[in-house]
């Protein structure tokens, strides 16, 4: 059943197909891959993984857990899909095989998980082996990754699809930490000069060919999200946050708005009551600061975000411009989601991984 009176995520399927052909030309020749963990940014992994591999042929997608991964595979009965959290247990281990997923190796003790694991069923499993070169977060160090270079019998059993890394700074074109891990890169690449190996995220695809490698991991740019902060956004719009205005007023007096009255309208504003709220993803922090756009205008929130409802300051539009049942957008084409996220004091990964189930998803 669907409800015209709910809070909309709109999907434009054509915009991030063409976000990919972006970020896939730009990484060529290196292959192009796509990360579809967190439900895809929020955005519906099964849609957005299944369209990206039957319009754009991508091969290649990376999820966080394994339930990520089967829920992938579910519809992708064919593709590579990479669990970025790896196996740390016998038990993870027979899931990732039983459903063809493939571990990221973060240390040696995954390592001889997936090894014991492919030893009982008597053939090589696929794996990622990740070597951890500056972000300080998963990933085994580079004296770990020697050993397994100068130790063959620690990946008997194991096929290394790719050996990779994760920058921690891409997004800033001149941090010193990019040009620190790429030579520590360089040192991995050295240990197994056979292998094929993968390092960029969206942002590390602009720092140039010497990043790309052989596989590029792309997700927030496939969103919309701008992976050059400090230039103009070079991708499309993907995603766009809509909910209906629910009830017009006009104060007979000076009034104070929503939780804790720490909105003051004065006789004669005009409000616009909107169905969304912080239980639908948007975000508490714009209370009082985050703005709408709605029938050609842009007007402020006013008073405090709250769980189901959200109030607009609607007094600088022409009266009968806005109806009940028009749609207020939050997100897309008039209010950027970067931008958004930066009024709210975040960044945009939150602010879409924030849409919650309630907000209704329409492909396009």
């Amino acid at each position: 059943m669907s409800f015209i009176s709910a809070a909309t995520a709109i999907i434009d399927l054509d915009a991030l197909c063409s976000n990919y052909r972006l970020l896939a030309d730009k990484a060529a020749p290196a292959e192009a891959s796509a990360v579809v963990k967190a439900n895809a940014y929020g955005l519906g992994a099964t849609m957005v993984a299944k369209t990206l591999a039957e319009r754009e042929g991508c091969r290649w997608f990376f999820v966080a857990t394994i339930a990520e991964g089967i829920e992938v595979r579910s519809v992708l009965p064919d593709a590579h899909i990479g669990v970025f959290y790896g196996a740390n247990h016998a038990e993870d281990a027979a899931a990732i095989a039983e459903h063809g997923l493939i571990p990221v190796l973060n240390s040696l003790e995954q390592v001889s998980v997936w090894r014991e694991h492919a030893a009982t069923l008597g053939k090589s499993h696929k794996a990622i082996v990740q070597v951890d070169t500056g972000m300080t977060r998963a990933g085994m160090s580079l004296e770990d990754a020697a050993q397994l270079a100068q130790d063959a019998s620690l990946l008997a059993g194991i096929e290394v699809a790719y050996f990779m890394s994760h920058l921690a700074c891409a997004e800033m074109l001149h941090h010193p930490l990019n040009a620190k891990q790429a030579a520590r890169f360089k040192q991995l690449e050295a240990l197994f000069p056979n292998a094929k190996f993968s390092f960029s995220n969206s942002s590390g695809i602009f720092l140039g060919k010497g990043f790309h490698k052989d596989l590029v991991r792309p997700g927030m740019a496939l969103y919309g999200l701008n992976p050059t902060p400090d230039e103009r956004n070079p991708m499309r719009v993907v995603v766009t946050v809509q909910a209906p205005v629910l009830q017009q007023r006009i104060l007979t007096e000076d009034e104070c708005v929503g939780y804790g009255a720490t909105f003051k309208a004065s006789k004669g504003a005009r409000l616009a009551v909107v169905g969304i709220g912080y239980a639908d993803g948007l975000l508490r922090s714009l209370s009082n600061r985050g703005k709408a756009y709605i029938n050609g205008y842009t007007v402020p929130i006013a008073g405090i975000v709250s769980m189901d409802l959200t109030v607009l300051d609607v007094s600088s539009v022409p009266e009968g411009v806005i109806k009940d049942g028009d749609m207020a957008e939050l997100i897309g084409t008039h209010l950027e989601a970067d931008k958004v996220a930066e009024t709210a004091g975040t960044i945009g990964y939150e602010l879409f991984t924030s849409i919650t189930s309630r907000v209704k998803r329409v492909y396009k």
